[in-house]
């Protein structure tokens, strides 16, 4: 069974919700309407709500089945700028540079993460973001896991009929984040990625 065979018959067990904050990138829009039809996740979108449907109306996409929340009109905004404002008063935020914040989907998204109540599982950043920029908001509000010395990132690459691997599936960590690291960083890296590929894959890392 493939990776991503896997992922999808996980998927049907235990069906995830995924936070997509760029809702008015057309590209976005697609991956949020193909993952629900398939049955990968629950989407939710992160925008105003009428953009979003002129941009379906005038691609013709139906996007049945993804839920769509305008930070700007939450009932939840007041009490996540409350929440941000007491997450980072300490690092000299204001409450009103709280509520500026939060008025981006991305830091919205960050606190529903981190809003048991919610029900979020995830957030996909990147098609309209820069990697600082979806990193800062997750460190500022989501924190490192414990222990982690060092934050990296990773891919996860898929190759079709490939011998090597996990039956083809392999972790390059970390191509975009960490510039020239250090041999001792290199070696956290390592471990960060293991540990990423045998909660991810469900298989011992080589």
């Amino acid at each position: 069974m493939s990776f991503i065979e896997d992922i999808k018959n996980r998927a049907k067990e235990d069906l995830k919700t995924i936070i997509l904050p760029e809702a008015e990138d057309i590209r976005v829009i697609k991956a949020a309407k193909k993952v629900v039809t398939q049955g990968f996740a629950n989407i939710v979108l992160l925008g105003d709500e009428e953009k979003v449907f002129e941009i379906c109306q005038k691609n013709n996409i139906d996007i049945e089945g993804v839920t769509i929340i305008n930070p700007l009109k939450s009932h939840k905004k007041q009490e996540y700028i409350q929440k941000l404002y007491e997450l980072r008063k300490t690092k000299g935020m204001t409450i009103e540079q709280a509520e500026e914040l939060l008025k981006e989907p991305i830091y919205f998204g960050m606190m529903m993460l981190d809003d048991e109540t919610s029900n979020a599982d995830g957030l996909v950043s990147g098609a309209a973001h820069s990697t600082a920029n979806t990193l800062r908001p997750a460190l500022q509000i989501l924190k490192t896991a414990p222990g982690t010395k060092l934050v990296s990132a990773f891919f996860v690459m898929c190759v079709p009929n490939c011998e090597y691997g996990e039956k083809g599936t392999f972790i390059f960590g970390d191509s975009g984040l960490n510039e020239n690291p250090t041999a001792e960083e290199l070696a956290q890296i390592a471990i960060s990625s293991s540990n990423s590929f045998k909660n991810l894959v469900g298989k011992e890392p080589k």
